[in-house]
């Protein structure tokens, strides 16, 4: 038996990585084992790309570190070469959607620092002269990217881990895992285990691990094959005359991507239909295997990148390749703390390999050493599937990723595969009146309310078809009242005796006073945002927290981690309780219309009391995130039905409307509320957030306290401020950069148009603290005018919600 502090299974690009990055933080007793006879990093994959091309900053980073790492880190600390090239990379397209996307994109990445280049076709022609035009309306370049060769990379990260005293166990599977008094057990043929942490780095077999560690890996290996030229006539010629090697070319509309390989050229499709494999575990005898090729698949791909770039009909074909990669049900990597399950993390289900490897293993290394992540995980986090997240659905939502490998992605995107797992007790009244339904966490929730029977969104990135249903949905929240479908909060119930103490200590804020609602930020060990609890003080000995819908797993792990402590019992009441808001100026009457409780002097804003409406005993708070008079109502789910029916019908005297989700983010922007997820993340204190408020440290101790103070004192912190934009019709909603006179110096986090002030608004942080003048917002491109208001520009002084 063997103690270890950590037991890395995966000998890949992602498990290395974290070898060698947890060897360089200065922990000890790291082993990694692997079923394969030779750390290969992929080796089957030999395109090997890296790109920087990411809608998201923290996804940007990660594959911006494997970059570094492999060009400059490694050749320098190991001496070993890791066969990165400098090529650079581009996208194509004919889609003037793609153009928006495009031109999204490259202005997040003005802000992080990594700039990318849209193109003109005229461009296109000088940076890849073997690319014919036909058609194509511009492209995106980024001149740092190129491609590495992942054994080389692999056995260099390899070199560096043993260097720092990481041991590699090598055709040494995994047997069975265990846990014993809160240590893992872990049986190989060579040496069984007792180790501290478990990462299961695991790859093509990360869902077996997952099993084995009783766990719901939400990943499925998806059959990927590219093939490779002989020589190209007009590559040679280029190397002949010393010119620069061609970039990485992509057309995401034909699906394909072509980059040189020496004298010739890597063909790699990506088929609509992706094929599954070994989906229930992988075959005992599989290692690094290769399937027979199956070019008839891709075929029609093939043509069209022939079309495009006809030197690769002059080359003939060398080899196919053809083998498994990963994928989860967003093609995001899962990294982080595995839920429910005490130092169990995982590091698995890329579908890029090498691509993110370097970047992966660097970001769960600091997550493990420090408590926290380096940047917001959340489109990472292990934990955003839940165990809704079945067979069926990794498998749907597997193929559909695959094949929308190089799809638009939309602001507000909804993609069909894998819904109505987790269903409210309203769904089936929500569809009748209307609604068009969103994803969240598995939830199908209203975004909208179309007057159309069957109404879809038009996906754009400009205005769209639910921007008029939207306006119509607040004017009637704004003038009567209106209903709202809110069950897909995470909720929560604390009871026991120590239910006190457990508040008082959980977050940035004090526990409310009996009967009262407030505001709890819970803080990492150093003080960004971890997540945010409305919190309902029932008695002395229980309380009720609500939290975003896709923090479920997340926020369950932190307070049971947070309950242990306390003498107190915690439960998970999500699919138990339903809520419905009734929101508007009109909703005082239709309540009091069916309950005999004393709406008045007897329920004031922020309070919680138990009251019956329509023979429904309900559990009603009196908060609004639309900034209206108005009240949350939380009843058992069997109930919900019921209770509807009853306020819907005592609201027709009064026009009782619907609200979605999309007309509550532009009310609650006109209020200046943050939301969780994007305003508000790990990055960022809640000082910096705009919430000192909601911070009270005085006399109390709660997890990142100290961090949070030193923090509130740093000249260096970001600044949260509310944007008016001139704008127009173009609406922000996302990672748009802030200039100050020119210069990049925040990023939008969130955005919509209020309808009712008028104004156009957004969220974002600002570097530097204190601007006001000169300020400018990238929106498709395009520069906007942006002033800082000092107060929320709809009902500032919360008169409307107090009423």
């Amino acid at each position: 038996m063997t103690d270890v502090q950590v037991l890395i299974i995966g000998g890949g690009a992602m498990g290395v990585s974290l070898a060698y990055h947890l060897g360089k933080a200065g922990w000890s007793d790291v082993v990694l084992t692997e079923k394969n006879d030779l750390t290969h990093g992929s080796t089957w994959h030999a395109a090997g790309l890296c790109t920087h091309f990411a809608h998201n900053a923290t996804i940007q980073e990660l594959r911006a570190t494997s970059v570094r790492l492999y060009r400059d880190i490694l050749p320098e600390e190991t001496g070993q070469n890791c066969g990165f090239h400098r090529s650079g990379a581009m996208r194509v397209t004919r889609n003037p959607d793609r153009m928006d996307e495009f031109r999204h994109v490259a202005g997040l990445s003005d802000f992080t620092g990594y700039p990318l280049e849209v193109l003109t076709p005229e461009r296109i022609a000088e940076l890849h002269p073997l690319a014919r035009l036909d058609g194509l309306l511009g492209g995106i370049y980024e001149p740092d990217d190129g491609h590495v060769d992942p054994t080389l990379a692999t056995q260099a990260m390899a070199e560096g881990a043993k260097a720092r005293g990481v041991r590699f166990l090598r055709q040494n599977p995994v047997m069975s895992i265990t846990r014993e008094d809160g240590i893992w057990r872990v049986e190989t043929p060579k040496e069984t285990f007792r180790a501290q942490h478990l990462v299961n780095a695991a790859g093509t077999w990360g869902w077996e691990i997952g099993h084995m560690m009783g766990l719901n890996i939400p990943s499925v290996p998806v059959l990927h094959q590219y093939l490779v030229t002989d020589t190209v006539p007009a590559v040679a010629d280029r190397i002949a005359q010393g010119l620069p090697e061609l970039p990485i070319i992509r057309d995401p509309e034909e699906s394909w991507y072509v980059r040189q390989e020496r004298d010739g050229l890597i063909l790699g499709p990506y088929e609509k239909e992706a094929q599954v494999w070994s989906v229930d575990g992988v075959p005992p005898e599989f290692g690094a295997d290769l399937m027979p090729p199956d070019l008839d698949r891709v075929e029609h791909i093939i043509e069209a990148a022939m079309a495009r770039v006809p030197a690769l009909e002059t080359g003939g074909v060398k080899s196919v390749i053809n083998g498994p990669i990963t994928f989860t049900p967003d093609a995001n990597p899962l990294i982080g703390p595995a839920h429910g399950v005490e130092n169990g993390w995982l590091l698995t289900g890329s579908s890029m390999g090498v691509m993110e490897g370097g970047g992966a293993g660097w970001f769960l290394a600091h997550w493990m050493t420090h408590g926290a992540p380096p940047m917001d995980a959340l489109a990472v986090d292990s934990r955003r599937f839940g165990p809704w997240a079945d067979r069926e659905y990794r498998v749907a939502k597997a193929i559909e990723c695959f094949g929308l490998q190089f799809g638009v992605h939309y602001p507000f995107e909804e993609r069909p595969a894998g819904r109505n797992l987790r269903l409210s007790p309203l769904h089936d009244r929500m569809l009748a009146r209307g609604a068009v339904m969103g994803a969240a966490h598995g939830w199908e929730r209203p975004n909208w309310f179309s007057d159309t029977p069957g109404d879809v969104a038009h996906e754009s990135f400009q205005r769209t078809n639910w921007f008029d249903p939207v306006v119509r949905e607040v004017e009637g929240l704004t003038n009567r009242v209106a209903l709202a479908d809110l069950s897909v909060f995470s909720k929560f119930e604390v009871t026991g005796p120590g239910t006190a103490d457990f508040l008082d200590t959980l977050g940035a804020n004090r526990l409310p006073a009996l009967g009262r609602v407030g505001l709890i930020h819970t803080l990492t060990p150093v003080g960004g945002v971890a997540s945010e609890f409305t919190v309902a003080r029932l008695a002395e000995d229980a309380a009720y927290l609500t939290s975003a819908a896709a923090a479920e797993e997340m926020d369950h792990d932190l307070l049971r981690a947070h309950a242990a402590r306390h003498d107190v019992r915690l439960r998970n009441v999500t699919e138990e309780i339903g809520v419905i808001g009734l929101m508007g100026p009109q909703s005082r009457a239709v309540l009091a219309s069916v309950c005999d409780a004393d709406l008045t002097d007897g329920f004031p804003w922020l309070t919680v009391r138990e009251i019956t409406v329509a023979d429904v005993t309900v559990r009603a708070l009196r908060v609004s995130y639309v900034g209206e008079l108005g009240w949350e109502l939380h009843a058992r789910a069997a109930d919900l039905p019921r209770l509807f029916d009853a306020l819907e019908a005592a609201g027709q005297p009064h026009g009782i409307g619907l609200y979605g989700a999309y007309a509550a983010n532009a009310m609650r922007l006109e209020k200046g509320y943050r939301a969780w997820g994007s305003d508000l993340t790990t990055e960022r204190t809640p000082d910096e957030a705009g919430l000192g408020s909601l911070i009270r440290t005085e006399d109390r101790d709660f997890p990142g306290r100290e961090h949070l103070l030193q923090r509130m004192e740093s000249p260096d912190r970001w600044e949260m401020v509310l944007l008016r934009l001139e704008s127009g019709t173009l609406d922000p909603f996302y990672a748009h950069t802030v200039r100050h006179e020119g210069r990049p110096v925040g990023i939008v986090t969130s955005g919509a148009h209020g309808h009712r002030t008028g104004l156009t608004l957004a969220l974002a942080y600002l570097r530097t603290r204190g601007l006001r003048e000169g300020l400018t917002v990238d929106i498709l491109d395009q520069r906007f005018d942006a002033n800082v208001l000092d107060r929320p520009p709809f009902d500032p002084d919360n008169t409307r919600l107090r009423s």
